[in-house]
């Protein structure tokens, strides 16, 4: 009898530790899980389409050994929350949460899953396991602000704006600042429309500026209808996000684009590998994190000559599109010559330069 249980322990040891190697073996095998939340459809053809190619290069780059997956058009508040929720309890590993609305939900949910790592882009709020990463697409539209001065024949500028955040307006500013330093008599209209994506307001925004005179056409937000009302009536315009020629062929002039891919292969490496941190990462046309389409076919050779020229002088750190002097809309100088705006001041930024039209929204 004493035999027998000898025996049947003998046999309970060998399967539980068979069952704890097969369990360690599926654990090892399992891919590491990366998600991503969306404000807008993948196909809106602008910031979310290339946060999605992004997205596409983790997998591109890892194979099996990453799984991702993404939530699209997810409102900025609580329903974020509740899909930060269902990604973290559904064991993903890492979550990158693409717009700035998300921020305070990212924050919350971070906290009640600490062993999660999130990233936050345009966000400026972190934790121990919440990273913030963003473009300086100012420097972009520093280098289409040159452009759409050399070339508007009305000197109106129509700018088709998302939401009064400090994102926004800095292109907005970057944009009047170095068009007025080639065309002093140029201004931009605003028409602030509250939402990333939808083309039907985003394109009604577009005609309303055009019939105020406006012969080129600007934006942040993510269609590409705005580019496509501007080609129908004749106009020209910038793609935004992503190079939109598609839908333009003969009025794109430019196009600011963001490649996310490297930044999002670099950190799931780094939170696969254990050498993740939390860290605000900034970057710009130095690092490849903002880049242009090709020229429009409508853009003149000293346009061009002229946008490689900022775009270069930017790169070397000889041109800063927040250089002094900078003016406010009264023409009272607000930055000295040779000074430049700190970053923290940039990353706050809540008012409009000389050369914008109207009032900053509250």
């Amino acid at each position: 009898m004493i035999k027998n249980r000898k025996l049947l322990f003998q046999l309970a040891v060998s399967l539980l530790s068979f069952a704890g190697a097969s369990l360690l073996v599926n654990a090892a095998d399992d891919p590491f899980k990366v998600g991503f939340v969306y404000v807008g459809p993948v196909d809106d053809h602008g910031w979310t389409y290339r946060h999605d190619v992004g997205r596409l290069a983790i997998e591109e780059e890892f194979g099996d050994k990453v799984e991702t997956t993404f939530v699209e058009s997810v409102a900025e508040g609580a329903d974020a929350e509740r899909v930060l929720r269902k990604l973290a309890t559904d064991g993903h590993d890492l979550i990158f949460t693409t717009s700035f609305g998300y921020m305070n939900a990212t924050i919350k949910v971070a906290n009640s899953f600490p062993d999660v790592k999130f990233e936050h882009a345009t966000g400026f709020k972190r934790a121990d396991n919440v990273s913030t990463y963003s473009g300086r697409f100012y420097e972009g539209r520093a280098v289409i602000g040159t452009m759409a001065g050399m070339m508007t024949k009305t000197n109106v500028i129509g700018y088709i704006a998302s939401f009064p955040i400090p994102e926004v307006v800095r292109g907005i500013n970057a944009t009047a600042i170095a068009m007025r330093k080639i065309n002093p008599d140029a201004e931009i209209k605003v028409v602030w429309v509250n939402t990333w994506y939808d083309p039907g307001t985003e394109a009604d925004a577009a005609k309303a500026l055009i019939d105020q005179g406006a012969d080129i056409i600007m934006q942040h937000t993510d269609s590409p209808a705005p580019l496509q009302v501007a080609e129908e009536r004749g106009v020209v315009g910038f793609g935004q996000a992503s190079d939109m020629k598609a839908y333009a062929p003969q009025g794109q002039l430019q196009a600011i684009v963001d490649d996310w891919g490297p930044y999002y292969i670099e950190r799931t490496k780094a939170a696969m590998d254990g050498s993740w941190e939390s860290k605000d990462t900034w970057s710009g046309i130095l690092d490849g994190m903002v880049q242009f389409a090709d020229y429009g076919p409508s853009v003149p050779d000293d346009v061009k000559d002229a946008a490689n020229l900022v775009r270069e002088a930017i790169v070397i750190g000889e041109l800063h599109p927040f250089q002094g002097p900078i003016f406010d809309q009264s023409g009272k100088e607000i930055v000295a010559e040779g000074e430049i705006i700190e970053d923290g001041d940039l990353l706050g930024m809540n008012y409009y330069v000389q050369g914008v039209n109207g009032s900053l929204p509250k």
